[in-house]
């Protein structure tokens, strides 16, 4: 079974109510939808098929996949769903639907004459960070196709019919479209409108429906295949390899939902980004154009909070280091190339960092940044981390032929 939405990634719940009906009896409610957050990610210029490519090189477009999910609430005996309208408003007038997938099997990135359109790894890498999104994109035996409305446009959706009630209408929904984006655009957001009808008993149909608003940070994107200067970020659990494996899972749980939150804090959406998992620790290479002086401290003012928040009500505390890193970074066909990748991870795993921990237990993570942003960013800081926060170090290690000025702070 699908799992129902839940967590960071649920918009909003609401009960549906009957929208009041000829003067009989009000039944009372008789259903409920759970939204989820649409999750936008990427498409890189490359990637689009032929037609979509010459459009964006030709305009000022960027392009998005759109990932959207909803739930309806199971019924009372003697009722059930017999269609579903699921309707995307856009609130930007120049922002549109290129494409509005009926099936979730095309993924939205396969198309005639170009079966293997390389968008289709950004769309699967996307769905990962919503466990179970990309399984309701599959096609279902037996369950009624989706009619959709509004390509070329802001308003867009799709239908799910079944009046005859020859198949049962599914309660878990996922849907795929593309988005053109104006250039320059720094969000997307619009409303989304559910409308259900559902039967009650042989001959009574009640109408229901609700409106969300949402609102996705939209991040700068490089065209696939150029080196740009980049922040990213490298982080580590301690003492993981002295759990067992039960805990261990929940500990890599923890680790990714944590630091999901900590970028959505900093205005950093899911879908910009692809986290390298490792176990115990995940890399991330943040989007192109960020505000570093803005980014850095709400990523870790929020990674304080999440952590003193998890930990308060955990007994086995999360204890973690991390190091920031910035540099020239070109994404390659097995991962990112570039030394601020493997200078990040020399001073996340350094003597001194993990002395830090070990000297500071009642910290619930370290800090390492290199001398160059401490100084572009730490050191102008209006808020914290402040300059006087931090201690010099130096991370050496001769084996590894690196050597690094850096500075170190204990949250």
């Amino acid at each position: 079974m699908i799992e129902e939405l839940g967590g960071a990634e649920l918009l909003e719940y609401r009960e549906l109510l009957p929208a009041g009906a000829r003067g009989e009896p009000d039944p009372g409610p008789v259903g409920g939808v759970r939204c989820g957050r649409p999750l936008l990610y990427p498409i890189p210029l490359a990637a689009l098929p032929g037609p979509l490519r010459h459009r964006a090189e030709s305009g000022g477009d960027r392009y998005r996949g759109a990932l959207f999910a909803f739930d309806l609430d199971p019924l009372p005996r003697g009722r059930r769903y017999v269609s579903a309208r699921f309707e995307v408003t856009l609130a930007d007038p120049e922002s549109i639907a290129v494409r509005v997938d009926a099936d979730g099997d095309a993924l939205g990135v396969t198309y005639e004459g170009d079966p293997a359109a390389t968008a289709a790894a950004y769309t699967i890498d996307a769905a990962r960070q919503r466990p179970g999104w990309l399984r309701r994109l599959t096609g279902r035996e037996r369950a009624p196709r989706a009619w959709v409305t509004g390509v070329q446009s802001t308003r867009f959706g799709w239908i799910y019919d079944d009046p005859d009630g020859d198949l049962l209408l599914p309660r878990n929904y996922g849907m795929h479209a593309v988005l053109a984006v104006p250039e320059g655009a720094t969000r997307v957001a619009g409303t989304i409108g559910v409308q259900v009808e559902v039967a009650v008993g042989r001959r009574r149909t009640i109408s229901l429906r609700e409106d969300l608003g949402f609102a996705e940070p939209v991040s700068p994107t490089v065209p696939s295949g150029r080196a740009a200067v980049r922040l990213c970020v490298a982080a580590d659990v301690a003492g993981y390899s002295r759990r067992g494996n039960a805990a261990a899972e929940r500990v890599q749980q923890e680790i990714v939902a944590l630091l999901s939150r900590v970028r959505r804090a900093a205005g950093i959406p899911d879908g910009a980004v692809r986290p390298q998992p490792q176990g115990d620790g995940q890399f991330t290479v943040l989007p192109v154009g960020i505000d570093e002086s803005v980014v850095i401290p709400r990523m870790l003012g929020e990674l304080y909070r999440a952590l003193r928040e998890l930990n308060s009500a955990n007994g086995d505390r999360l204890r973690m280091r991390v190091a920031l890193h910035r540099g020239l970074l070109l994404e390659g066909a097995n991962g990112w190339v570039g030394t601020a990748s493997i200078a990040v991870h020399r001073i996340l795993d350094s003597p001194p960092m993990r002395a830090a921990l070990t000297a500071h237990p009642q910290a619930d993570f370290v800090l390492g940044v290199p001398d160059v942003l401490y100084r572009d960013v730490v050191v102008p800081a209006a808020e914290p981390p402040l300059p006087n926060q931090f201690t010099a170090m130096t991370v050496d290690l001769p084996d590894k032929g690196f050597v690094e000025h850096a500075w170190l702070y204990v949250g």
